[in-house]
């Protein structure tokens, strides 16, 4: 690895399930440090300004996610936009289905 990683911050509801999967998939990646978290108050990680400030690039799996992180931490986004991945809450952590979906979000690392 050369340079410093990216950190991407994924986002889904209780960061149980499909945040954790992209997280463990893009932690894969040379140059990449991954972190999740959800949005509910009874999350695994729940989401923080401390998160939002540590990423570069923050993604959301649905559209009201991306609402709320841009409602709650508007202030600390800035330049960082947040992208919807568009991924339902349909799958078990590490699906194989799942992985592939997130692998897809991605083709810059998985081709």
């Amino acid at each position: 690895m050369t340079g410093n990683p990216v950190k991407l911050l994924f986002v889904c509801t209780r960061n149980r399930l499909r945040s954790p999967t992209a997280e463990a998939v893009l932690n894969q990646i040379d140059g990449v440090m991954a972190i999740s978290a959800g949005i509910n108050h009874d999350a695994e990680t729940p989401l923080s300004g401390d998160l939002i400030e540590w990423a570069d690039r923050i993604y959301v799996m649905e559209t009201a996610h991306k609402k709320k992180v841009s409602r709650q931490f508007a202030a600390l986004l800035k330049d960082k936009p947040v992208r919807n991945l568009a991924i339902p809450d349909d799958y078990q952590f590490m699906d194989a289905d799942l992985v592939a979906r997130i692998k897809s979000c991605f083709p810059e690392y998985f081709t």
